[in-house]
């Protein structure tokens, strides 16, 4: 049922009508809340956002507001009747939505952000005015404008331009694009018989070709970047084995990492490479194509993982010829600094059945043991001669010699304390 908008009117023929606002109550306790379920047509009927009269609400309430918009949902904080709200909307619309001289709801909000106010414009009277900024529903409309101002600016601005079009004319329209177009002056008569076609000179057919490839590139660049990871590995793959099948794969390693950068797979690049690079013959092949693996390996700990993944993958193809030469493998690896030390270490603490099956994991992990205890003893000792290096800087005194006229390095032994500087015979006392 529809009631006048502006209530103290009793005329049922009055032609600003609203809905009757419709409140439902939600939940028990401390959670129960009014939802207004036909806030947005009121707010319509209105010509407000559905947010203002029900933050209107919250400030007279005192309670707090929910807002969601899409799904149309209103709500004010606690039990409130329909028709307490209702009132309540009457003083919201004598406020913000009435015209203060003719009371007619057919006003403009207008904000201006800079000097904090808010005019209020009528369509039916020409009322300009402002509205008193004290309640506490200006902070929230002046931080949340009307969407529908800048839209009216812009459309404002339209037909003015269109005015000035049909005032101006056609001819006018060319004069003004005349004047636009600043068209360069001749410096020579000869200019005139100068051709502005096309080149179509070999060279300058090239170089337009060359240009279309460039753009072409860039767009397959992002039609590539948007595919699923499992297809830009796959696009990967294809690039290094035709690499490899047509021979070119020696020299292309800048080549192969560019695409793997271009792809978004450059961690994933040495797990590719060994499976197309790497065979029965890995400790040669690791020298051949170090160079390769080092762009993506390089300081760069998740590339070496995959590197290891791709090693535990390419033992189970040649299992028989790998597995007992793992150790010696895993040294070659790390001599030719495609794995780093820590990375081993971290590697052999867990077994993992990502590329192969628990039970060869396992194996491959007790073949590696002997290298894996090497790396470790290597490491004790590197830090044990530290320390004793350390203890010698120590003793080492600058003694300057005025003979020799030059620094002297001597190592200095450590002083006897007083009690330990002779031993006492008690019988010759």
């Amino acid at each position: 049922m529809s009631i006048n908008v502006n209530r103290s009117v009793l005329d049922q023929f009055y032609r600003y009508k609203m809905p009757r606002i419709i409140a439902k109550v939600e939940g028990k306790g401390n959670g129960i809340k009014t939802v207004i379920v036909n806030m947005v047509d009121v707010a319509k009927a209105l010509n407000r956002p559905p947010t203002y009269p029900t933050k209107f609400f919250g400030c007279e309430l005192g309670a707090q507001t929910q807002f969601d918009s899409k799904n149309d949902r209103y709500i004010v904080n606690g039990s409130h009747e329909a028709n307490k709200l209702q009132d309540m909307l009457d003083g919201f619309i004598r406020k913000f939505v009435l015209c203060p001289e003719c009371d007619n709801p057919e006003t403009d909000l207008h904000i201006n952000p800079k000097k904090q106010t808010i005019g209020n414009s009528c369509k039916a009277c020409g009322y300009r005015g402002m509205l008193d900024t004290r309640h506490k529903l200006c902070t929230f409309i002046l931080k949340n404008p009307p969407e529908n101002e800048s839209g009216s600016v812009k459309k404002e601005k339209e037909k003015k331009n269109r005015k000035k079009d049909k005032e101006n004319g056609s001819s006018g329209g060319e004069a003004g694009n005349h004047n636009d177009i600043d068209a360069p002056d001749a410096v020579d008569g000869d200019d005139d018989d100068e051709d502005w076609a096309e080149e179509t000179t070999e060279e300058a057919q090239r170089r337009r070709m060359e240009e279309i490839s460039e753009h072409a590139k860039g767009l397959t660049l992002t039609e590539d970047l948007e595919k699923p990871l499992e297809e830009r590995v796959n696009i990967f793959y294809n690039f290094v084995k035709e690499k490899k099948d047509s021979g070119a794969i020696d020299t292309a390693d800048k080549e192969v990492l560019a695409e793997a950068e271009r792809l978004d797979v450059k961690a994933m690049g040495p797990l590719i490479l060994s499976e197309l690079l790497f065979d029965e013959n890995i400790r040669d092949q690791i020298k051949k194509y170090k160079r390769h693996f080092l762009r993506f390996c390089h300081n760069n700990k998740k590339a070496q993982k995959y590197l290891l993944g791709g090693f535990e993958c390419l033992v189970k193809l040649y299992q028989t010829q790998l597995l007992p030469r793992v150790p010696i493998i895993l040294k070659d690896l790390y001599d030719a600094d495609m794995l780093e030390e820590d990375v081993i270490l971290a590697w052999a603490e867990k077994v993992s059945k990502k590329y192969v099956s628990k039970e060869l994991a396992k194996e491959i992990h007790a073949k590696a043991e002997p290298f894996i205890k090497w790396l470790k003893e290597a490491e004790e000792e590197s830090e044990g001669s530290e320390e004793e290096a350390d203890d010698d800087e120590d003793n080492v005194e600058v003694v300057y010699s005025s003979s020799a006229r030059e620094l002297k390095m001597e190592t200095k032994k450590p002083e006897k304390s007083e009690h330990e500087e002779e031993d006492i015979d008690i019988d010759a006392i």
